[in-house]
């Protein structure tokens, strides 16, 4: 029986219409005549999803009984006895009650497929298995509900129900996805814009990377082995040679004319494993790829320009940067070079050669080094030396007895086991001092150099072909073996070196310590050239032209000519060493070793530059805060209570009781307004200077708001709370945090219009508990976000009663100095929300029980986002 097909709608969040679409694509094709049922929807409530089940043949659900509920299921044998052409399957990552016929619907959905029957089913983003902890991660919210990636890759086709954040939280407002009761709770909750766009962007890449796998699979089954231009992808190769700076800048910007395109990176190192590159250069290139959003890879072959074009084709890409060759005019002339060939097999990728200053300088060949230690060369010696001489007085006695086959055995045997001990050249020598000793005792005539039987004169010559053979495959193997375990001592300290980094121990003094210690140097030591130095020819032999930025072990070298070993960072550092030279391949490790060391460097000084500016930026800011308090909303109240006290002292004026009352009320709220701004100036004073008293204590919110909405006073009415008891406690200052609260629903009460309250609520996310203000009033344009909490400024003419800004201004301060933030969003159909986010207080471990009880099971729960 032929497998149905699987249609899946990915959508990014709950809301942005994949049932509808499924729905939409079933009544499709039941205009098309096609056999459609619905197996299993779930409308949730909206009219829109259920005015299209109207009409269509629906499978009755089976009811499962758990825990005295009763819960309606997918029947799957219903489906499967029913026989459609397609069945309509909502919520792949359903979990289905216990008791059922299989765990989870994707498993209901498989066995349905099994049977032939084509499947449609919707699925979100974050119920995939593979970023399932990384939306916990944004959201705060996990879910309980996933599917295998590979479930939905292997779907016939995937498509994407998009939705803009706006769009869905507009809809989300005007009641379209959920009850209105929730739509606030949501909102504030899992439906936040920023939570939104980061579901969307996880989408369109996932959906993105099965668009490049699904085009790979084509181009493979159809086996097409031309580039086709999907997409632009610029491949550059590096050496790890000091021209490799230039190719990445290079390829980067061939790739930024392009929108879109991508940066890739590749070496290709020597079949044996061993690369001849320069690892502290490969590294800083790789470094400068990753920063330019390019990624680097690392290909094994020896035909480089067939290894570098195979690489190019497999990644589907479209134009190959290459630096112009090294090697010098003459050798050239015997060889075209790895540029020349790769553009001559390039077919339709582009090949683009830059030229730079190292090219035609040459390159120096490696220095072979010996490939078995000086014991075993000199044992080899002596073997075949004296072993040669007793293996033929041993035999000599046998002349009579043995054949001349058998006696060049003997000498074969013997030639081996120099090569073994010694390696190629001893054996050589033996096999040739063999071959005369054979000639002259044992192949007849005897006692001469002559050989009288062609037969014997072609053993010999056997004999030495073989010996010869034999050990130069023995000195390989050798060699290799040597090369191979000095490779995997190298890869073995870089991967102790990436741990090392990995666990957050890349500060310069603790790997300058892992590298003596790696090395068993005595002092290793980061310098730095000064910058008023100059470059005299004798500066590198000049202690005041370097200065120490970090050191380990003994005495330092105070300049690079006091060291042993000194490896060239950049132009301005150096990493010396003491304790005796390194050998070529220690010094190709400690380049990395000091390319690290440069890098932390860099991280540690930008990060207390950091540091150094935070202060005076927040200092920077307050001061402007000042001024514009004093040069205005201090002027304001005292000028109206001034007024209001002349106007009562006029004695030229009879005033009425009424109006008596009405200037002294209009005096007493200026001055009260006055003694609050000169509070809050304190307070901001106090802020700058670091000296406000901040107590911050465990703290229940339905304990603090309630008081906050107490102190508005006769405002208090045209405030809801909606504060959960089941939240954890904050850590908070409980004089300051009521404070806030209150400055920030005033100010929400003072802008929402006639008739409408202020909705104050909170909800947990990870380790911190969001506070929300919400009003309906005009809001703030997304421009002015930023600028509202500088002191007094106003969207238009204000009157003395709505001064705004330095509250603001305060709140966040004050926020800020309790571990906290405070910033602005927009209210979804209008207004502006608040969000105050305070850390929640820690815990203490509750003491374990001393009998364990079995696991209660997960409620069975909605099937869309948790909120």
């Amino acid at each position: 029986m032929t497998r149905g097909r699987l249609r899946v709608y990915l959508g990014a969040a709950p809301g942005v219409g994949k049932t509808y679409a499924m729905l939409g694509e079933g009544r499709r094709g039941l205009e098309r005549g096609r056999d459609v049922v619905v197996g299993f929807v779930e409308t949730h409530g909206r009219a829109r999803t259920a005015a299209l089940l109207e009409g269509m043949e629906v499978i009755p659900r089976t009811n499962i009984a758990y825990r005295g509920t009763t819960f309606a299921e997918l029947d799957v044998a219903a489906v499967i006895e029913r026989a459609p052409k397609v069945a309509l399957i909502d919520e792949l990552a359903h979990t289905n009650v216990p008791g059922s016929r299989h765990a989870k619907r994707w498993q209901d959905v498989d066995e349905i497929l099994d049977a032939g029957i084509d499947v449609v089913s919707t699925v979100n983003i974050q119920h995939l298995e593979s970023v399932n902890d990384v939306v916990q991660e944004i959201t705060g919210v996990p879910q309980r509900e996933t599917v295998p990636d590979e479930v939905v890759r292997r779907a016939d086709q995937v498509e994407l129900v998009d939705m803009s954040p706006e769009a869905l939280r507009r809809r989300m407002a005007h009641g379209n996805v959920y009850a209105p009761l929730k739509v606030d709770a949501a909102l504030s909750n899992y439906f936040r814009v920023g939570n939104l766009t980061a579901l969307r962007e996880l989408a369109l890449l996932w959906v993105a990377g099965k668009v490049d796998d699904q085009l790979d699979r084509y181009r493979a089954d159809h086996g097409i082995a031309t580039t086709w231009e999907a997409r632009e992808r610029v491949v550059v190769a590096l050496t790890g040679g000091p021209e490799g700076d230039t190719l990445v800048r290079r390829a980067a910007r061939i790739a930024a004319r392009t929108k879109g395109a991508d940066l890739l990176a590749v070496h290709v190192t020597s079949a044996d494993g061993l690369a001849g590159a320069d690892p502290a250069g490969l590294a800083r290139q790789r470094t400068l790829v990753e920063s330019m959003g390019g990624s680097y890879h690392q290909v094994v072959g020896d035909d480089i320009p067939r290894a570098l074009l195979d690489f190019a084709r497999g990644v589907n890409a479209t134009q190959l940067v290459l630096g112009a060759s090294r090697r010098g005019r003459f050798a050239q002339i015997f060889a075209r070079g790895v540029g020349v060939e790769t553009t001559a097999r390039s077919g339709s990728i582009d090949v683009h050669m830059i030229t730079h200053d190292e090219a035609r300088k040459g390159r120096r060949p490696a220095r072979s080094r010996a490939a078995l230690t000086r014991t075993r060369r000199l044992s080899g010696w002596a073997l075949s030396v004296a072993g040669m001489p007793l293996l033929t007085a041993a035999l000599a006695p046998f002349r009579d007895v043995l054949s001349l086959p058998s006696e060049i055995l003997f000498f074969l045997c013997l030639t081996v086991g120099v090569a073994l001990a010694g390696g190629m050249w001893p054996a050589i020598t033996a096999a040739i001092g063999g071959s005369l000793l054979i000639n002259w005792f044992f192949t007849p005539p005897v006692g001469e150099f002559t050989i009288s039987d062609p037969e014997n004169l072609f053993a010999l010559v056997v004999f030495v072909l073989v010996a010869a053979a034999v050990s130069t495959i023995v000195d390989i193997a050798a060699r290799r073996t040597r090369e191979a375990a000095r490779a995997a001592a190298d890869a073995e300290l870089l991967s102790t070196l990436a741990g090392h980094v990995l666990r957050g121990q890349a500060a310069v003094s603790s790997l300058l310590e892992r590298t003596r210690e790696t090395f068993g140097l005595t002092s290793v030591t980061l310098l730095e050239r000064r910058p008023e130095s100059g470059r005299t020819p004798d500066h590198r032999s000049d202690p005041d032209a370097w200065r120490i930025v970090a050191t380990s072990g003994g005495a330092p070298s105070t300049c690079p000519g006091q060291s042993d070993t000194d490896v060239v960072i950049d132009d301005d550092m150096i990493l010396a060493a003491q304790g005796g030279p390194l050998d070529a391949a220690g010094r190709t490790v400690l380049e990395a070793f000091a390319a690290e060391a440069a890098v932390a460097l860099r991280q540690e000084r930008l990060q207390q530059a950091a540091e150094q500016a935070r202060p005076l930026a927040e200092a920077d800011k307050m001061r402007t805060a000042l001024l514009a308090a004093v040069s205005h909303d201090l002027r304001t109240p005292l000028a109206s209570a001034k007024a209001a006290v002349e106007s009562l002292g006029n004695t030229e004026v009879a005033w009425s009781v009424r109006d008596r009352a009405e200037l002294l009320a209009t005096a007493g709220e200026s001055l009260d307004k006055l003694d609050r701004l000169v509070a809050n100036l304190l307070d901001m004073s106090r802020l700058q200077a670091g000296v406000l008293g901040v107590t911050p204590q465990p703290l229940a919110l339905e304990e603090v708001v309630p008081r906050a909405v107490d102190d508005l006073g006769p405002l208090h009415d045209r405030v809801e709370g909606d504060i959960s008891v089941e939240l954890p406690e904050i850590l908070a200052d409980p004089a300051l945090l009521e404070r806030v609260l209150v400055n920030l629903m005033a100010n929400a009460v003072r802008y929402s219009p006639p008739g409408k309250t202020v909705l104050i609520t909170a909800s947990w996310h990870g380790q911190h508990v969001e506070i929300r203000v919400i009003d309906r009033g005009p809001g703030i344009p997304a421009e002015a976000h930023d600028r509202v909490f500088q002191p007094f400024q106003r969207l238009g003419d204000r009157d003395n009663h709505s001064g705004v800004g330095l509250g603001l201004a305060l709140s966040r301060g004050l926020a800020e100095a309790m571990g906290g933030t405070l910033v602005p969003e927009e209210t979804p159909g209008g207004g502006l929300t608040m969000i105050l986010t305070l850390p929640i207080a820690p815990r203490i471990p509750p003491r374990p029980p001393t009998l364990a009880s079995a696991p209660t099971p997960a409620p069975i729960q909605d099937r869309e986002a948790t909120l």
